[in-house]
């Protein structure tokens, strides 16, 4: 029998569950403690899709304003990070489909390369097979690269990404095999064993 490669859900902070719900109340401070634990990881996000930091700045910005608006809605049985991360997603996702985006030219590939926050995925590779499969994940299509940034870098589950996204899982699990393929192409001649891992062996199996 085969093993599942979800993870389990996690269980929220009951100190960042308390500062939700003082945030629903209406407490300012209560959410500006929320922002500072999450903004590095949401800019996180928002760049590895966007590739640029004045776009990935603002989508970070809006994707808190948001979270702010609809904060009734959110589960306070889950954690937070995976829900903001998606929101901060989809509005990256939007942005580089965006008519504005499209007449500044918002790149698909290279751009400047900002320190962001380190993944799991990154915590194993060597700082030059980390710059090889940063440019490899910037030459993906966008729409494989908004999942393969939530399953891997961010490590949520498929059902996540399908619902933070608006697509279907199995829609998720076609891009993302996709990705990991192309990564695996990409990174072969220059790193060997360690593109296997980087392309086609992290975030669990699809």
């Amino acid at each position: 029998m085969g093993r599942s490669t979800e993870k389990p859900r996690s269980e929220p902070d009951a100190v960042e569950r308390d500062l939700i719900e003082k945030a629903r109340g209406g407490n300012l401070f209560a959410f500006e403690e929320i922002v500072r634990r999450h903004e590095r990881r949401v800019y996180a996000v928002a760049f590895r899709i966007l590739r640029r930091h004045d776009a990935a700045d603002d989508v970070a910005q809006e994707a808190f304003v948001r979270a702010w608006r609809n904060l009734a809605d959110f589960d306070l049985e889950r954690p937070f990070a995976p829900w903001i991360c998606r929101i901060a997603a989809n509005l990256a996702v939007n942005e580089v489909r965006s008519p504005r985006a499209r007449e500044e030219g918002l790149p698909e590939g290279h751009a400047e390369s900002p320190s962001v926050a380190p993944s799991p995925l990154e915590g194993v590779l060597d700082a030059e097979a980390r710059s090889m499969l940063d440019t490899a994940v910037a030459a993906l299509p966008l729409e494989q690269r908004a999942v393969f940034t939530l399953r891997v870098y961010e490590e949520q589950s498929y059902k996540e990404i399908a619902d933070g996204l608006g697509i279907s899982a199995g829609t998720v699990m076609s891009r993302l095999s996709r990705a990991r393929e192309k990564l695996r192409v990409a990174l072969m001649p220059y790193l060997g064993p360690t593109a296997a891992r980087a392309g086609g062996g992290s975030g669990g199996a699809s």
